[in-house]
Parts: structure tokens; sequence; C-alpha cells
């Protein structure tokens, strides 16, 4: 990774290429989901130009892999639509957690940081955005290497469609969790988060285990990240 690193040039566009630097983590996990969804999206009888256009106007990777997934069970407009609508509006609270961190931003600027916001992109800007308000060309910078490897790795999964007949030997439904651990680790900086994130773990894969697979991931979201808010809570208005 860091011989990836030192490669990218530097000088005078610092500010884009530390946003290139910054996203190449997002990008080691991308091309290979990207691969999938468009492996996904052609034995599904999507059109390689729908396809790659939804990676360009959608942009968000569980709900491709679902929406592709309806497509081939030749499901109503508006079932998929709607499916689309239910599992991206997380993207309504991740927007509001970074909004007072766009102050000052022109409505535009907003939009498009919006429009290229992940759960990836998300957890990255939160940590690039904890203490200061990072250049706005090295922001878009992470936005745009993101989308575009994204991009690149549906079309390579669509054209390598036709080729393959089963993707699971291949490993590709590893990179999506390999790459959000990477994004993880840096941002266990204090213990209470270390004890939220094994808190988290442990009672997905419990609640999996005993019969949640649609909603276990959420459930033990909102159950650490409580207890993860009371403990330091609690912590701050004790005593010395």
């Amino acid at each position: 990774m860091k011989k990836l690193i030192d490669l990218l040039p530097k000088g005078k566009n610092t500010q884009f290429w530390n946003g290139v630097r910054q996203a190449l983590p997002i990008v080691l996990g991308y091309i290979p989901v990207g691969f999938a969804y468009g492996v996904l999206a052609q034995k599904n009888g999507l059109g390689m130009f729908n396809a790659v256009a939804m990676s360009v106007i959608v942009f968000a990777g569980s709900s491709q892999l679902i929406g592709a997934g309806l497509f081939g069970a030749a499901v109503s407009p508006f079932t998929l639509i709607f499916t689309t609508f239910v599992v991206n509006l997380r993207h309504l609270l991740m927007s509001a957690a970074l909004a007072p961190k766009l102050k000052g931003w022109k409505k535009w600027q907003i939009a498009l940081f919006g429009y290229e916001l992940t759960d990836e992109t998300f957890a990255l800007h939160t940590m690039r955005m904890a203490r200061r308000a990072p250049p706005k060309i090295e922001t878009f910078a992470v936005n745009i290497t993101a989308q575009s490897s994204w991009v690149v790795g549906s079309l390579l999964g669509y054209l390598a469609g036709g080729q393959l007949t089963d993707i699971r030997p291949i490993g590709l439904d590893f990179a999506l969790p390999a790459m959000f651990i990477a994004l993880l680790v840096p941002q266990i900086v204090k213990p209470v988060y270390l004890m939220m994130a094994l808190l988290a773990a442990g009672l997905s894969v419990t609640l999996y285990l005993l019969g949640f697979s649609q909603s276990h991931v959420i459930v033990a979201t909102m159950v650490a990240a409580t207890i993860g808010v009371g403990v330091e809570q609690w912590m701050k208005n004790s005593p010395s």
C-alpha cells in the first residue's frame, strides 16, 4: 500500500492527490465489490449501458446489488424503486451528521458532496473532519476517486460476466468486510470505542445465529452505539 501511495504525483496539485491517497483503501474494496455487482447485473439481464449508468447515477453498492437481483426477478418498477429508496434512507442520517462540517459551502457543492456520499466515504470523512475542515478539493478528490473505482469495477465485472459461471471461489464477498475493518481500525482511538466495536461484532454474530438474518447488523449497531454514548456520558459526569 505504501509503495502504491508513493507512486502518486505530489507538488502542484497536493490537495487533490492527498484526497486520492486517502481514498485508496476504499478503492481496494470498491473494485472487487463493483466487479461482483457487474457480474450480477450481466447475469440478470441488465444491458451494459444500464448497469454502468446505475453505478454513475445511483452509486450505492447494496442498492445496486439488490436492484440487479430484483430486475432479474422481473419485479415491477415501483417495487424496485421503493426498495432502493428504503435501503438508502440511512444516507439521510449520514448527511445530517456531516452537514455541520460543510458550513460555508455553496448549495451545489453540498449537493455534489451528498450525491457521492457512501457508507465508506462517510466513515473516512468522519475521521477527516473530526478536528478540522479539510480543503474542498481534497474532499471531492476522495469522493471522485471512490466512485471512479466503483464504476471501473462495475464495467470490468460486466465484461467478465459472460465468462464466469460462479464468482464465489474468487472470494469477492470478503472484499467489503475487509475494507470496513481497514476503515474502522484508525477510528478506535479510545478504549470505549474498542468496547463498542467488540460489542457490536459479538452481538451481531449472536443475533445472526439466533435467526435475525436481515437485521442483525442494524440492531447490533444501534445497541452498541447507545451503550457507548451512555458510557461516555457517565465517564464525563463521574468525579475524577
